[in-house]
């Protein structure tokens, strides 16, 4: 077998394994990673390397490889962009955590997000009580959108972080 299709088969499997690897995991908030997701980022793309490459550490045979990764994830963006069921399949969908100042208690403990971090993100928007906040969603990229009733509406971006217990002391 040629040795570049072999690293082109070999790139592919890494690709679709890491795709529904993460799918399964939920892991929705790529976009905010902390030390834990770092270290395992690098962990698994040191380890899944060889799988890709095989013994060809050349230069084409890394380059080949890479270019395997961009063109599956080319087409894999062109084709939820085309079929909707499709990328709600490899997608998670937008979540309601406030609505009509009501908390959605299930789905918040379901995201592991805290008081403190919906409050936060509800001060970035400049609204201080749950009570005026008509719609809160965490978006598909882990950022919390919250539309109030006031009619001064206020246009912010609030990122999801995960602080570290250890560290969220620390000014």
């Amino acid at each position: 077998m040629n040795e570049y299709f072999a690293i082109i088969l070999r790139s592919s499997a890494v690709y679709f394994f890491m795709v529904i690897a993460l799918r399964l995991f939920g892991k929705k908030e790529l976009s905010q990673l902390n030390t834990a997701d770092v270290i395992l980022i690098l962990l698994i793309s040191n380890s899944v390397q060889n799988a890709m490459v095989g013994n060809d550490t050349s230069l084409w045979g890394g380059l080949a490889a890479a270019s395997v990764l961009f063109t599956i994830n080319f087409i894999l963006k062109k084709l939820m962009f085309k079929y909707p069921k499709f990328s709600d399949f490899m997608q998670e969908k937008p979540e309601i955590l406030i609505h009509d100042g009501n908390l959605d208690f299930k789905t918040l403990s379901k995201l592991n997000i805290t008081s403190d971090e919906l409050k936060e993100a509800m001060r970035e928007h400049g609204i201080e009580y749950f009570k005026d906040v008509k719609l809160a969603m965490l978006e598909i990229d882990g950022n919390i959108s919250i539309i109030s009733g006031n009619q001064n509406l206020k246009q912010t971006y609030h990122k999801r972080k995960h602080i570290h217990k250890s560290l969220s002391g620390i000014n």
